[in-house]
Order: structure tokens, then C-alpha cells, then sequence
């Protein structure tokens, strides 16, 4: 589902991601992990098509970024650091803005699905921009699962949630994969990463470091693999 070939970005004279090979499966979840400044936002922001690579192949369900970047985006569901939402459209008018763009069809019943999922139904009528951080989150993860991408992107989506909305996000990610969707997530959450990935890649000094399959995890084990691949 998704192929990256020798990936560089530079930022000028400054070298991000350093010849990075990267591939997903159709259905698995990968979590990436690595500590701050590694390239994992960058990183999920080339796969989004939001940052264009300096050099390197990347291809999404079989097409090729950026050249179809446009059809690329149409598969992705994407949760970053920043909600992107419309903070003058009520939560109800930002789906149905996004559901259009996507030509949901009943789209008035994957709305509502959406906002009881994310825990908002009783705010569907508030604008956003009245909304806590935490609520903005939660709207943002029901806007990237709104038109059941095959592959959802998601960078430390934890950020600002409370304990029942970090619950929900767990309920969702679990079944986007249940209907065999694939999932990769940039987190510092190693115990919610045990609990929800298919694998684990670290990400350091721009490139993979270490790759550990869930079937190899031993109990208590992540935070010691996660160390050693990224010394």
C-alpha cells in the first residue's frame, strides 16, 4: 500500500530525512517511532502530499507522488498537529464540506455516525472556534475517517486528548483496522503504540534505524528496542 524508495528532504543546507526505505502493507498498522527532531513529521507530511520529497520515490496505492498527488488524497485520511478545520463552520458544517469534497453518499447519516463516534454529536451546531483543543482533535480524527480512506495518517494524535478521548481514538484506530485499512502513526506513546500497532519502526538520524514485528515484541520490551535503534 505504501512504497518509499530512498527518500531525502533537505531544508536547505540542513539534511532531514537521509535515504529512507519505508513499506506498509494493505491492513498493517505501523508505528513510528523516534525522538524529536528524527523526521517523522516530515515524513507523514511527504506521504500526505503536504511537503514534496528532495529526492526519492514515494507511491500510495499504486500511484506516485506528487505527480497524483490529487488521487492520493482522495485514498488518505490525515490527523496532524494542527486540527485544519474551518473555526467559523460548525462542526456538522465542516463534515458535510469535507463529506462533498469526498462524494459521500448519505452523507446526513456518515455525518451523524461521525459525530457520535468522535463524542460530539451534542456540539454538531457549535462553531469550532469555540471548541478546547481536545475537541478540535477530536473532530479532526472524525474528519480523516469520514470517507474510510484506505490509509490513514496520523502525527501524535494523542496531543491534547483527555482519557476518554484517547479511548475513542484507540476505538477507531482498531477499527479502521479491522476492516483492513492501513495505518501509520508517529508517537512518543510507546505504551498505546504496544497496544494498537502491527509493528514498529524506528526513525533516527533521518533514516529507518530498526524494524521490530509485533510477533517478536516481548512483554515490556518496546521501550528497550526503542532505545538501542536510536542511540
Amino acid at each position: 500500500m505504501i512504497e518509499v524508495n530512498r527518500l531525502v528532504k533537505r531544508f536547505g543546507s540542513k539534511v532531514v530525512l537521509r535515504g529512507l526505505d519505508f513499506r506498509a502493507e494493505e491492513g498493517e498498522f505501523v508505528a513510528i517511532l523516534g525522538p524529536n527532531g528524527a523526521g517523522k513529521t516530515t515524513f507523514l507530511r511527504i506521504l500526505a502530499s503536504l511537503a514534496r520529497a528532495t529526492a526519492g520515490n514515494v507511491r500510495i496505492a499504486g500511484l506516485d507522488l506528487p505527480e497524483q498527488a490529487a488521487s492520493v488524497r482522495r485514498r488518505l485520511g490525515v490527523v496532524s498537529h494542527q486540527p485544519l478545520l474551518y473555526g467559523d463552520l460548525t462542526a456538522e458544517e465542516n463534515l458535510r464540506f469535507f463529506g462533498r469534497m469526498y462524494g459521500i453518499r448519505n452523507l446526513d447519516q456518515a455525518i451523524s455516525a461521525i459525530l457520535a463516534l468522535v463524542g460530539l454529536a451534542h456540539r454538531r451546531r457549535d462553531l469550532v472556534r469555540t471548541y478546547s483543543r481536545g475537541m478540535a482533535q477530536r473532530l479532526s480524527i472524525g474528519r480523516a475517517v469520514l470517507h474510510d480512506p484506505e490509509v490513514l495518517l496520523l502525527d501524535e494524535p494523542y496531543t491534547g486528548l483527555d482519557q476518554d478521548a484517547c479511548d475513542m481514538l484507540d476505538a477507531v484506530l482498531r477499527q479502521v483496522t479491522s476492516r483492513g485499512r492501513t495505518v501509520v502513526m508517529t508517537s512518543h506513546d510507546l505504551v498505546r503504540a504496544a497496544d494498537l500497532a502491527s509493528r514498529f519502526d524506528v526513525l533516527s538520524r533521518g533514516s529507518i534505524q530498526a524494524s521490530l514485528p509485533r510477533q517478536e515484541l516481548t512483554p515490556d520490551g518496546l521501550l528497550a528496542f526503542y532505545r538501542e535503534a536510536s542511540q
